[in-house]
């Protein structure tokens, strides 16, 4: 009877342990691939809930479902026009056929390791075979600034971009590993840096581009200013020439209005013709002589008449 339940208990562990190890479970997160002696069985499982295998013979392999990140390790890399620069990249990636992932990569780690490969060596051609302002810049600029010629002369023309280089290689390794079972859903230059004999380089001819546009801004400005002051004294020498003008106008009539004034004075009387001829002939004094003037007059000049009265 001992023995009996000895036997049953051992059996009962031994159901135990083989449904345990038979039965398993698939989370929204995973993918399985059942495998027996190292070689798959059947179908990729992909869809959550439990299922069973047989036990100790057959394995069950998870795989994610969800994106998996890719970091690459910085790399030197040339440009087309010469110039070293180092790139930094990621992507993210998804197994999308369990099955063909586990018969060509076995595991994460080598996929990982066969995406190092394809991105480092797409990366690599498209930016050799593009310059260095295609990689760095996305689109051609529009300055701001009203004069946009001057400052529009100095900037690259970008045919590609970074975007589109980006899109290229992402297409490129797709088509690589299309047999693999993972897709490459987004690949993006984390970080793009000038080696520091290019970044000198790169600053000096900043530093030149922008002095000659500050030159070219000095220059315009002073001809600018030059024409602005040539307009302002043509404008005031013609408005000082009108001013003189009007004055010699009002003048000339004021000098008529004080003539009229004196002759009609001076035809009144003789008494009047007399005191005007007095007045006129001090007033021709005070303007003609001072303490040291030398004349020579006719005794028949009016001068002389009032000057012989004054002895």
């Amino acid at each position: 009877m001992k023995t009996k339940s000895i036997i049953i208990s051992i059996a009962a562990i031994i159901i135990f342990i083989g449904l345990n190890s038979s039965a398993f479970i698939v989370q929204e997160k995973d993918q399985v691939v059942i495998t027996q002696f190292g070689r798959p069985v059947g179908k990729a499982i992909t869809k959550p809930g439990m299922y069973f295998k047989l036990p100790f013979i057959q394995v069950a392999n998870y795989f994610e479902r969800r994106y998996m990140e890719w970091n690459g390790d910085p790399n030197q890399v040339p440009t087309k026009d010469k110039k070293f620069i180092f790139v930094d990249t990621y992507a993210r990636w998804q197994i999308t056929d369990p099955l063909q992932f586990f018969k060509r990569l076995t595991n994460e780690r080598g996929a990982q390791s066969r995406i190092d490969d394809i991105l480092d060596g797409e990366t690599r051609d498209f930016i050799a075979n593009n310059d260095i302002e295609e990689a760095v810049r996305t689109s051609n600029r529009v300055p701001e600034s009203s004069d946009t010629k001057i400052i529009g002369d100095s900037l690259a023309k970008i045919n590609v971009g970074r975007d589109k280089i980006q899109q290229m290689i992402l297409e490129s390794a797709n088509k690589q590993t299309a047999d693999l079972g993972i897709k490459i859903l987004d690949f993006r230059f984390k970080r793009i840096n000038y080696v520091k004999e290019v970044q000198v380089q790169v600053y000096e001819r900043m530093k030149s581009e922008r002095f000659r546009i500050a030159d070219k801004f000095r220059s315009e400005g002073q001809g600018e200013a030059s024409r602005i002051n040539g307009e302002k004294e043509r404008k005031l020498k013609n408005i000082q020439s009108l001013a003189f003008k009007d004055a010699e106008i009002i003048k000339g009539k004021a000098d008529a209005t004080a003539a009229s004034i004196y002759a009609k004075a001076y035809n009144k009387s003789s008494q009047s013709k007399s005191l005007y001829g007095f007045l006129k002939s001090m007033e021709t004094f005070e303007n003609t002589f001072n303490g040291k003037t030398s004349i020579f007059i006719s005794t028949d000049s009016e001068l002389y008449k009032y000057l012989k009265r004054m002895d």
